[in-house]
């Protein structure tokens, strides 16, 4: 038995390949379980700094990452310890075997390792979005959203340095100095969308609107559905899709109409000139009963001016910020009782009705 152990295969003995083999087969049958038990022990480092963080949650998101990291970094070293054959040591294009198998192995390790970093950053946002939707305040959420792709970005750029590193043999401070050269040509080549980048930051900060939102860019008003790094994605009451970049949101005058505490309705009537004094106060007095309602928060009525083809009778009212459909048909009230005073009353509008009488001409 000591003898076919001892046997050379491929420059490495059979006992040497049981040994590998058997240490990923055990790794593959309890990767599971072990991964659990780690997260178990994040979990607790985790549950300090957030007394309620779900257990389940936090598994469901990190142990199939984790299983699969361990799982990789056993394989790839437990392979390394094997002898290669003579045979395998040959170039393709001036990259030996040997480390080419270390670069792919050094890369899908790193590959594997900041995913479960991203897998942690994933957790740790899904825990401030339940914390944030406790709140009121809509920009929680917001927030939550944008640095959760920030910190993604971040993570994957870290991930891509450490590749150049340890698996390509790169210098880093030599690249960053390179990339700070090139980064500033960049810049100006990329100087929009950067300025778009800096005002997603001051729209987050400055709080103009929220997702949510119903806002007037220019010509277009519609429901803000997504803030990004670079535009401000609204859907607009036409029902159409529109995207403004975050700089133009910036920039231009925005009316958010849902931050408005009240909503604006004017009536101007032109009474004909067969009105009676007494017909008119009544009039006024009467319409300023009409507008009294539980959604009218403000009210006024008068008769603002005589013109030499009818009398002017000015009437505004606020209400709270209801919402369009009931202030339309608020309106719709307001109006037909008006109309039907003035036809109570025996008024005319101005221009409601006109005589026109044809005469002969003068035979002289």
């Amino acid at each position: 038995m000591n003898d076919f152990l001892n046997q050379v295969w491929f420059e490495n003995t059979v006992q040497s390949y049981i040994i590998v083999i058997a240490v990923i087969l055990v790794m593959l049958a309890i990767k599971k379980y072990v991964a659990h038990y780690v997260a178990d022990l994040l979990f607790l480092v985790i549950h300090q700094v957030w007394k309620d963080v779900d257990k389940a949650s936090f598994r469901s998101l990190v142990a199939k990452p984790l299983s699969i990291f361990l799982f990789l970094f056993v394989t790839i070293v437990s392979l390394d310890k094997l002898t290669y054959p003579s045979f395998l040591n040959f170039k393709i294009y001036r990259i030996d075997f040997h480390g080419l198998l270390d670069t792919l192995g050094t890369i899908i390790l790193i590959i594997s390792f900041f995913r479960l970093i991203i897998s942690i950053v994933n957790f740790v946002a899904l825990i401030l979005h339940r914390k944030a939707e406790r709140t009121v305040d809509p920009t929680d959420d917001q927030l939550i959203i944008f640095f959760k792709e920030f910190f993604r970005v971040l993570i994957g750029l870290v991930g891509l340095l450490m590749i150049l590193k340890y698996a390509f043999g790169y210098q880093i401070s030599n690249l960053l100095t390179g990339l700070s050269i090139v980064g500033a040509a960049v810049a100006l080549a990329l100087r929009e969308s950067l300025e778009n980048l800096i005002a997603s930051f001051i729209i987050f900060f400055d709080k103009p609107f929220h997702v949510g939102d119903v806002v007037k860019v220019n010509t277009f008003t519609g429901t803000v559905e997504k803030i990004g790094l670079r535009s401000v994605r609204i859907r607009t009451d036409q029902k159409t899709f529109i995207t403004v970049p975050n700089k133009q949101m910036v920039d231009t005058i925005i009316d958010n109409l849902s931050m408005r505490t009240q909503r604006r309705a004017d009536l101007k009537l032109e009474i004909g000139l067969s009105a009676k004094a007494e017909q008119l106060d009544k009039f006024v007095a009467e319409v300023r009963n009409i507008i009294k309602h539980d959604d009218v928060q403000n009210a006024s009525a008068y008769l603002t001016d005589i013109t030499p083809s009818s009398y002017m009778v000015a009437v505004e009212y606020y209400t709270g910020p209801i919402t369009m459909t009931d202030f339309n048909n608020l309106k719709q009230q307001v109006n037909l009782r008006v109309l039907q005073l003035v036809h109570d009353l025996g008024m005319e509008i101005a221009g409601g009705s006109t005589d026109i009488s044809i005469r002969p001409p003068n035979n002289t």
